[in-house]
């Protein structure tokens, strides 16, 4: 394939000028330049230790084999040296493109160059990469506004707006390497500030900087570790009202650190945040220890991701609906976002009726 690089530069351009004179955001489509027939198509996902990323892996491969595609899937068990090596081995194989959830969204600049010489595509995969000219596109959902639910459900679950409070509340935020985790917490803080401003919400430990409260490769055994000593230290017979956690792995090392405390359902727990809809966190919900999750149905992150490759290797211009291009530092990736959902008690039967889970995975 002649220069497919300067090819997805003109492309990303005919998608952000489609995005421009049409709301909705539509491929501007165009006759196939050249066949996918037999292509292969590398996917190299973060993790094993996540439900939600088996998932993802799943379906991307699932959609990718249903349009006709090979496909290559490797697991960097949170080692992003691992995954360099693995990228490399992808590029070595001949892969027609690649698509990308990064361990450490700075770590892939110098594989990537690799990538970019190899005429090969890429796509950043839920987790923008940084610090690269040589990514396409990213395809992922809208993660300020899973910042913003999550701040959200703790506002009307604490009655915020009614001016009740001083609340006590703790603050986790997702490992220091994933882009991702700004966008989460920034979109929290954007609802959550005011009533730390006006003292309805108080931080006992103080640590409200983003640098203070991330979990590295969002270990839940690490949040737990940090919400056992913050108890310790900063509570004593005070209460926690309320904990923003940014996923459920962190959620369920944080109430592993409160049931050791002495807090239970019986006794109440605070009200605790999470993402990803992971079972484990659902039954924990409907057993009213978890408070809330944002539900990301990487089904259609994963159709989404794989449209888009069909798009680029089949000379189309990708589908862009972001209204702002993510800038990863070097350049301005045109982006493709998802809306998340709120989940609780009171509606987790979407996840049933979507076909997500069944009703006997989530007993």
């Amino acid at each position: 394939m002649l220069n497919r690089r300067a090819a997805l530069a003109s492309l990303a351009g005919a998608a952000s000028l489609a995005l421009t004179v049409s709301a909705c955001g539509q491929s501007s489509g165009g006759d196939s330049e050249s066949s996918s027939e037999g292509d292969t198509v590398g996917i190299a996902m973060p993790t094993r230790s996540s439900d939600r990323w088996l998932a993802d892996g799943k379906s991307v491969v699932e959609d990718l084999k249903g349009q006709g595609y090979k496909t290559k899937l490797v697991y960097g068990d949170d080692d992003p040296k691992a995954q360099v090596s693995q990228i490399e081995n992808l590029i070595k194989q001949g892969v027609d493109a690649l698509i990308i959830a990064a361990i450490d969204a700075r770590s892939l600049n110098g594989v990537l160059q690799q990538a970019a010489a190899a005429d090969i595509a890429v796509i950043s995969y839920d987790r923008l990469i940084l610090g690269t000219k040589n990514v396409d596109y990213y395809v992922s959902f809208d993660n300020e506004m899973v910042g913003r639910t999550q701040a959200s459900y703790i506002i009307r679950k604490l009655g915020l707006e009614d001016g009740k409070g001083p609340f006590n509340i703790e603050l986790f935020a997702g490992s220091p390497d994933d882009n991702n985790t700004k966008y989460f917490f920034d979109g929290s803080m954007a609802l959550l500030q005011p009533f730390l401003d006006s003292k309805q919400l108080v931080v006992p430990s103080g640590q409200t900087k983003l640098d203070q409260i991330t979990t590295l490769r969002w270990d839940g055994v690490t949040a737990q570790k940090r919400m056992s000593g913050v108890l310790a230290k900063w509570y004593g017979s005070k209460k926690v009202d309320a904990v923003l956690s940014p996923y459920d792995g962190i959620s369920r090392g944080v109430l592993s650190a409160l049931e050791s405390d002495g807090y239970s359902s019986d006794s109440g727990l605070p009200v605790i945040t999470g993402q990803d809809a992971e079972p484990a966190s659902v039954k924990s919900i409907i057993a009213g220890q978890q408070s809330q999750t944002v539900y990301k149905d990487v089904r259609k992150l994963a159709q989404a991701a794989a449209e888009m490759v069909d798009d680029i290797l089949t000379g189309r211009a990708p589908r862009v609906n972001n209204r702002r291009d993510y800038n990863n530092g070097v350049k301005n990736v045109p982006a493709y976002l998802l809306q998340p959902q709120s989940v609780d008690k009171t509606n987790y039967d979407v996840l049933i009726e979507d076909g997500y889970y069944t009703a006997d995975e989530l007993k």
